[in-house]
């Protein structure tokens, strides 16, 4: 879900994307952290970035393609009715799409004890999990929540990321005050064997979140949700406003081989989420790294192999006499 994607109207009513052509398609090295496909989101008419978004695996392909993303992470919802719903449909997604499309589930720990425990016992039984996902901020309660210490011990048992929504929420009855990025420390802590990823890099509180990765290595941030929608009068201005905010959140860590490239489609599409990370003043290395070699690194055993590129046979030289 993302920090901030409101849609409002505009004369035209049409979306602005970054002024960029669209990289040519394939299954590449790249990877989105942060993409949302599901049945439970009755409202994407009203939230998504464009009226005619496609939302299917099909359509979302289609988008990753046209970037150069081979893979994704496709993030469950607490609308979803039980925990058993999200994974039976993050598995249909995972199918269809050919195993692109990575699992994930989410549990709200307000239900209280025996919820954390149900959904823990049905996680155990699932060897494709790539990551759980937790909303507070939708929900009301803080990450170092006690009844979610079962859920960071199953995390490290497993090697799991544990992905939080940070920063705006898009319900305007959500209370931020759950999300800032300030209270993920304490469980980054406590649990040092659980990689944590703060998703929207805790947008409005860019500066904040880059402490908390800076500070603990096993803290990450994606770059997911970062604009309004794009038909906002303002939008280019937003876009050139996080490029820097982002660049010298970059600069507060000191490096980026814990910043994943993550778009929140179908609330911003891919092609402005790659552009974001485009426009960032790095060198290809670092940049390749944030679209797709640091997620790799955090997800790989539950990624399809990327296809190498066939190596052209060494000419033989004919020298005299042979």
């Amino acid at each position: 879900m993302p920090a901030r994607s409101k849609r409002r109207s505009s004369p035209s009513g049409r979306p602005r994307e970054l002024d960029r052509a669209p990289r040519p398609g394939g299954h590449g090295a790249r990877f989105d952290a942060h993409l949302h496909l599901s049945r439970y989101w009755p409202d994407l008419a009203r939230t998504g970035y464009s009226r005619g978004i496609d939302f299917s695996v099909k359509g979302l392909l289609r988008e990753l393609d046209a970037e150069g993303i081979g893979a994704g992470l496709v993030l469950q919802l607490p609308e979803a009715p039980t925990v058993a719903a999200t994974l039976e449909e993050g598995e249909q997604l995972r199918r269809e799409s050919r195993g692109r499309l990575l699992r994930t589930s989410t549990v709200d720990p307000t239900r209280g004890r025996e919820a954390v425990a149900a959904a823990i016992a049905a996680w155990s039984a699932e060897t494709d999990l790539a990551a759980l996902k937790l909303y507070p901020g939708y929900r009301s309660f803080y990450p170092h929540d006690r009844r979610l210490e079962p859920v960071y011990d199953f995390a490290a048992r497993r090697g799991l990321p544990v992905l939080f929504h940070q920063g705006d929420t898009l319900d305007r009855g959500g209370l931020v005050k759950f999300a800032r990025p300030i209270e993920v420390d304490e469980v980054a802590v406590r649990f040092r064997d659980v990689r944590f990823v703060l998703c929207h890099l805790g947008n409005p509180w860019i500066e904040e979140a880059a402490e908390i990765v800076y500070k603990n290595e096993n803290v990450y941030a994606d770059t997911s949700g970062l604009l309004g929608h794009p038909t906002l009068p303002l939008f280019d201005g937003m876009v050139r406003r996080i490029v820097h905010r982002l660049g010298h959140a970059l600069e507060s860590i000191g490096g980026v081989d814990r910043i994943l490239y993550g778009s929140d489609w179908p609330l911003e599409s891919i092609r402005t989420a790659v552009g974001i990370v485009e426009q960032l003043p790095l060198g290809p290395e670092d940049r390749e790294r944030i679209l797709g070699g640091n997620a790799r690194r955090l997800f790989h055993r539950f990624l399809p192999e990327v296809p190498r590129a066939r190596e052209k046979p060494t000419p033989q030289v004919r020298t005299a006499g042979s």
